[in-house]
């Protein structure tokens, strides 16, 4: 690793000096420009979230509009951002202490103009096959890649007793755009606000038949937006002049506390993310069969909006009380409401669907705790720069959440004609990674106290 000045052609993208943990550089320079860059990023972070989990808004809507696939491919299409999230995750992790900030941030921000135009596309075109919307479900999950370089370069902006508050800001902001994506989208296939460049789609099927739905817009709607997050991250971003190649960064690898961080992150932004992802196929498959049945868009934003607002609070209250802490009150409220869920996913009626939605807002509340305390334990744990690098492996592989979640609800349902054992496996899980925490980070006597 070095932290000297890069070479002079690159003096517009890299800062010439960055020392956050020195309390007077921080206040006379530092301070303004880390804020600045946390709430550009933020803003293109939030975007990102949005466009990866565009497509759950999208698939319980494509066959009201004529396309014709079961169940287990809707959970497939539903599946593939988390697939791709987590694959190109473990490539961002590398990419901003080698290339910098400003490049990686702009170059990823731009590049989910691909799914956001190919879904206003594919969706207008009953003859669109499976397999394109597979690929183009795959390509909305570069924005969950992204994560992976958002969070190291903020963790690399702040000093180390502001990064709970930091990475908690910027993470639950950004995870805004779960709940904004499944909160916008009834609205905006609503209304005819791109039909200038494509018409709508006649609706055959569901609550809304006999009408016309313009699908296209809950993915077209971000294609500005997208353009101007790029525009002000390469404006007002700058680089941190810390580098470091490969063989530095796997060093991590060599540390069991990047192993047990990241199965504790799977347990909270792992569920978090796959329920997400998950929640309107749940609400549709479950409770979509009774006679004046919710619509799933109207419910499933509560999840993720309750999680996001959540882990911005507790990124705070972290700070204050430690990580580890929170994590293990994390680990037992997801264990217990999970347990809970598993009593309202065999309905009779509607009269057990607030039941349902309650108890999975239960763990979609303390999963947001635990987001927020894993990103305050890191940076303890680990010095920087391995405490970047852990938290962008550890995000790479909590983005496979909405893979692994929708492929095992997908499976078991298929197995055992319900999701229960699903849930009971959540909270086999979250009880395992509970003895991690405490063990490690909790007791007295821990070996990292975080």
């Amino acid at each position: 690793m070095t932290t000297s000045k890069p070479g002079a052609p690159r003096s517009s993208t890299w800062l010439p000096r960055w020392e956050p943990n020195d309390p007077a550089f921080w206040e006379q320079e530092g301070k303004a420009r880390a804020w600045r860059t946390l709430w550009v990023t933020t803003f293109s972070l939030t975007l990102a979230f949005a466009v990866w989990f565009m497509v759950s808004a999208i698939v319980v809507r494509l066959n009201d509009i004529g396309f014709n696939f079961s169940a287990n491919q809707l959970f497939w299409l539903t599946a593939m951002p988390g697939l791709a999230a987590g694959t190109t995750r473990l490539i961002h992790m590398f990419l901003v202490p080698m290339y910098g900030s400003r490049h990686t941030l702009t170059l990823g921000t731009l590049s989910l103009l691909i799914p956001a135009v190919g879904w206003g596309l594919a969706v207008q075109n009953p003859d669109t096959s499976f397999a394109t919307f597979m690929v183009l479900a795959f390509l909305a999950g570069l924005g969950g890649g992204n994560f992976s370089s958002f969070m190291p370069s903020t963790s690399l902006f702040f000093p180390k007793k502001m990064q709970g508050t930091a990475l908690g800001i910027q993470a639950g902001i950004g995870n805004f755009g779960v709940s904004l994506v499944q909160f916008l989208t009834p609205l905006l296939i609503t209304a005819g606000a791109f039909a200038v460049v494509g018409g709508g789609q006649a609706v055959t099927a569901g609550p809304q038949a006999g009408g016309t739905l313009y699908l296209q817009n809950a993915a077209w709607f971000y294609v500005p937006l997208l353009l101007i997050g790029a525009a002000l991250t390469w404006t007002q971003i700058r680089s941190v002049p810390i580098k470091a190649n490969f063989r530095e960064q796997f060093a991590i690898f060599g540390d069991k506390h990047t192993w047990i961080m990241t199965s504790i992150y799977m347990m909270t932004f792992g569920a978090f993310s796959g329920l997400s992802a998950a929640f309107p196929l749940l609400i549709k498959n479950l409770y979509g069969g009774f006679e004046n049945a919710p619509l799933p868009l109207k419910f499933a934003f509560l999840g993720p909006l309750i999680g996001s607002t959540i882990r911005v609070l507790f990124g705070l209250i972290a700070d204050k009380t430690g990580g580890a802490i929170l994590t293990s009150v994390s680990a037992v409220g997801m264990a217990v409401s999970a347990v809970l869920v598993a009593n309202y996913v065999t309905p009779t009626s509607l009269d057990t669907f607030p039941y349902f939605v309650a108890t999975m807002l239960g763990i979609f509340l303390f999963s947001g705790i635990g987001n927020a305390s894993t990103f305050r334990q890191m940076p303890v744990i680990f010095n920087p720069p391995q405490s970047a690098g852990v938290i962008g492996w550890t995000a790479a592989i909590a983005a496979f959440g909405p893979f692994i979640v929708s492929m095992l609800i997908s499976t078991v349902t298929v197995a055992t004609g319900n999701v229960k054992p699903f849930f009971y496996g959540l909270a086999v899980f979250c009880l395992f990674n509970l003895f991690l925490n405490w063990y490690f980070y909790g007791r007295k006597g821990a070996e990292k106290p975080s």
